[in-house]
């Protein structure tokens, strides 16, 4: 998103990279690119609510257009949610709505899938089911590893989440009737895609 946003390719100005992990590289990328951080340890609170609470301020303090979750590996209360429905993205290493949660990649092999990805969404209050906005396919190839496709994903979510973000922020597609609605009248029934 800093490389993005730096090129131009997303007209928006990140103000401000929170994490909940006071380790995360992401702080660092941030903070060499004079991008405002904030740590919120959730080992800090008694419980989610709390967190969840204390984190939805902390954002509210920067007024942002959007909030966008990359390698926020918690689930976010409904309240949470609710505050920032319609503006919260998130992206998740499936085809959704195929393999919500965790061990995606495994799942897809297992299951001998022959095409596999990554989703660009909306965040709703249920986990991975919010409307999509974009998906990245890739072929799974023959005898493909655990690794060599989670690696092939994750390049995958570094092409896509910018292009979903640049839509956003041109008000290409939007949250309308709980859907994620195209300007030029595609939604979320038969979702973007990209193929690599």
């Amino acid at each position: 998103m800093i490389d993005a946003c730096a090129r131009g390719s997303v007209a928006a100005d990140i103000v401000q990279v929170i994490s909940n992990r006071p380790d995360a590289f992401g702080l660092v990328r941030a903070q060499n690119a004079g991008i405002p951080t904030a740590i919120l340890d959730h080992k800090n609170f008694p419980d989610r609510a709390g967190f969840d609470t204390a984190l939805a301020d902390l954002i509210g303090q920067s007024q942002p257009h959007w909030v966008i979750l990359a390698g926020f590996m918690r689930i976010l209360t409904p309240e949470f949610v609710q505050r920032f429905l319609g503006k919260l993205i998130n992206i998740h290493p499936s085809l959704l709505p195929k393999y919500p949660g965790l061990n995606t990649h495994a799942r897809a092999l297992e299951a001998g899938d022959v095409q596999h990805g990554a989703t660009v969404h909306f965040v709703t209050p249920t986990v991975d089911a919010g409307p999509v906005i974009i998906q990245g396919v890739l072929t799974i190839q023959p005898h493909e590893s655990l690794g060599s496709l989670k690696a092939r994903v994750h390049r995958l979510e570094h092409q896509i989440y910018p292009v979903a973000l640049a839509a956003l922020v041109a008000g290409d597609v939007k949250f309308e009737d709980a859907r994620a609605v195209w300007a030029d009248g595609a939604s979320n029934d038969s979702p973007r895609q990209m193929h690599t």
